[in-house]
């Protein structure tokens, strides 16, 4: 899929500044004790300037060294970097000792990078080892009087942006061929799992969003909080308004219902449907016609398969063509089966309770199947129905006393929505 981002009109991001902070007293006044948003409003996280020129890397001035860096490579050892440039195994192992408490040489991991602080004379010994153990921590190696590693965390820089497209196909997932974070996806697809179907996009839907990305050297890191976002297709204009009540954050519609449905809408987060719901389908490998009372998703070996919802497993084993299957019983009306496993999700047999979300097994081509693909069923009352045409009950809306606090929050968040 490709997205065209809708660059028409530019927000005005005073407007959107202003509109977070009024969020944000509004959300620390009400009867909910609601608090949404931080004071800070749009402010991006700024470093102090340093009048200092010296340039520093990892908290040590690099220009006093000769720098040399590399990855870690397969079945490496510690050891084995640090005798090269000068170092020990004395002084290795008394380091080790020094900060047990502190890192454990065994997690370096292999393919991390590493810089190595040499001294400029003759020697060219190794005065600090930086070990970047993830994106926001590194770990300082120090070989001088002290011999101790020490922890040095990059700061994390939190900023406001705004992402407003439209759908020209129908796969969801390509969003991040248009550059937007995969957290972003993720997240989207988390809050409005009860309310849109990501395997029926259109073209021509359309989603806008303000949320928070977290960055480090100017790099994107992940997504923070989502503060609004709308969601248009089918005819449908659905909101997504964030609303603490009763100690939770959740996200509701303009009309006041909770976005969360006892359903997920699908069991898997990304796939495409590959067969419908029917009463007279040809078999793929009978080659016969018979009733099909599922939908086929396909997807790769291994992908997770999550419950709908609560419900207790009555199944957890082989049913001839149908290969590996779970049952789950929702609720005295709704149940589910889940075929055509590759395996089963830890902790699934026949009794287990699950939450909405659990793994409860892998995507697999057990049983009759032409290829790796989930058969998705849903039983009300005992019959098959078309798990594309349920409509799930939701759960608890705003209440009547917090309804006043969250009509102001939805005020400002659509308002906020409608300047780009």
């Amino acid at each position: 899929m490709s997205l065209n981002k809708d660059i028409h009109t530019k927000p005005d991001l005073r407007l959107i500044s202003l509109s977070l902070i009024i969020l944000a007293v509004l959300s620390c006044n009400g009867p909910s004790g609601n608090t949404m948003l931080p004071a800070s409003g749009m402010a991006d996280t700024s470093a102090v300037t340093n009048p200092d020129t010296t340039e520093y890397l990892f908290g040590i001035p690099k220009d006093s060294f000769t720098l040399i860096s590399g990855s870690i490579k397969r079945n490496d050892i510690l050891s084995s970097i640090l005798v090269r440039h000068g170092i020990s195994m004395e002084k290795i192992d008394r380091l080790i000792r020094n900060s047990a408490a502190v890192f454990d040489v065994r997690k370096i991991r292999s393919g991390n990078h590493y810089t190595l602080f040499c001294s400029k004379d003759s020697t060219a010994r190794a005065e600090y080892m930086v070990y970047e153990h993830d994106p926001t921590t590194s770990y300082v190696f120090s070989f001088n009087d002290s011999l101790n590693i020490t922890p040095y965390r990059k700061e994390i820089r939190s900023s406001i942006r705004y992402a407003s497209a439209t759908i020209v196909t129908s796969l969801w997932d390509a969003m991040l061929n248009d550059g937007m974070h995969p957290s972003l996806v993720a997240r989207l697809s988390e809050i409005f799992a009860w309310s849109v179907d990501f395997f029926g996009l259109q073209k021509g839907d359309s989603f806008k969003v303000v949320y928070e990305e977290l960055s480090i050297d100017d790099k994107p890191l992940d997504v923070g909080k989502i503060y609004c976002a709308e969601f248009r297709g089918a005819g449908n204009e659905i909101f997504a308004i964030p609303f603490i009540q009763g100690g939770t954050e959740s996200y509701f519609d303009s009309a006041g219902n909770s976005l969360r449905k006892a359903f997920l809408k699908a069991p898997l987060q990304f796939a495409r449907v590959t067969s419908r719901f029917s009463s007279s389908r040809l078999h793929p490998i009978l080659r016969i016609r018979r009733p099909h009372y599922g939908v086929d998703y396909a997807a790769p070996i291994g992908t997770p398969v999550l419950a709908i919802g609560d419900g207790r497993v009555t199944k957890a084993g082989t049913e001839s063509g149908s290969g590996r299957v779970v049952r789950i019983t929702h609720n005295s009306v709704y149940s589910t089966a889940y075929l055509h496993l590759s395996s089963f999700g830890r902790g699934i047999s026949a009794g287990a309770w699950v939450k909405q979300g659990d793994i409860i097994g892998y995507v697999g081509s057990s049983g009759l199947s032409t290829g790796p693909h989930l058969d998705f069923r849903i039983y009300m009352n005992g019959s098959p129905v078309d798990p594309l045409k349920v409509e799930a009950p939701p759960v608890e809306p705003v209440s009547p006393e917090n309804m006043e606090n969250f009509e102001k929050i939805k005020k400002v968040a659509v308002s906020l929505l409608n300047t780009f």
